[in-house]
């Protein structure tokens, strides 16, 4: 998919990794809206970026991705305003280990309602004409987590989520690929939540320890996990995949073993 002249949807759009992936499809020509819940970042997101590029190739909507009614909302004017709808960036996240009813609901619930949301938009045979999602994991997803084992928890769901709604995507030809991004520690709010008791709650105590990993594994400026995003869209083939960026590798893919068996569509 060639991302000039298509229009973006991303959620968490206005800081973190989420304002280095808007930036980035902002700079490969899309036209992007960005979710956010916090109004004074988004507000001032869309100011610096209006410097830029044309102010009408961006349109920011302040959104709790957890009301199901405002994530609903969101997606219709994104296609009442720019006429339709190509990519779905489900970015938003947060650590929360002492509040993890929250951290479900914005890591994973949120996700799974981004996506059908999308599909519903998107999808061929529904009015659309395909289109990517990219949902947001982490390394985190991919392996244990001892001292955020809720944010663990929710990133290994998406992960499993968006691989098996990606073979369903393509065994109901909906023209829609679903793919998953998994960062390693990247330079963003979040990143700074370990030094929060309200945080990480019974956790806390453990900031330390997870600072030495930062030190070790290093930390990425979210434009590389930009790069990573832009991959994915571009290339048709990518459908499934779960991206790992480290700042050891960059940019590479985890490999699975054989697919298990699934029937064809009757």
């Amino acid at each position: 998919m060639h991302v000039n002249g298509k229009v973006a949807l991303v959620t968490g759009g206005a800081q973190g990794i989420g304002r280095a992936f808007v930036q980035a499809l902002l700079g490969k020509g899309a036209k992007v809206a960005l979710l956010d819940c916090n109004s004074e970042a988004g507000q001032e997101s869309k100011a610096a970026l209006d410097e830029q590029f044309e102010a009408q190739r961006t349109l920011f909507i302040q959104c709790d991705v957890t009301d199901q009614e405002q994530l609903k909302g969101a997606f219709k004017k994104v296609i009442e305003h720019f006429g339709r709808l190509d990519i779905v960036v489900n970015n938003a996240g947060v650590n929360n280990e002492k509040d993890w009813e929250s951290t479900i609901q914005i890591n994973l619930t949120s996700v799974i309602r981004g996506t059908y949301l999308g599909l519903e938009y998107m999808r061929k045979g529904n009015g659309g004409d395909g289109g990517v999602i990219i949902n947001m994991s982490s390394l985190a997803g991919l392996m244990p987590a001892a001292f955020q084992p809720v944010y663990c928890a929710t990133k290994h769901g998406v992960i499993g989520f968006t691989r098996s709604i990606a073979l369903a995507a393509n065994m109901e030809n909906y023209g829609v690929r679903l793919n998953t991004i998994c960062p390693g520690f990247v330079n963003t709010p979040i990143l700074q939540s370990i030094d929060k008791e309200e945080n990480m709650g019974q956790y806390y105590s453990y900031k330390d320890e997870i600072k030495n990993m930062m030190q070790f594994y290093g930390v990425m400026d979210p434009s590389i996990i930009a790069e990573g995003l832009i991959t994915i869209i571009e290339d048709d083939t990518l459908n499934g995949e779960v991206m790992k960026i480290t700042a050891s590798q960059g940019i590479h893919f985890q490999e699975y073993g054989q697919i298990p068996f699934t029937s064809s569509k009757r």
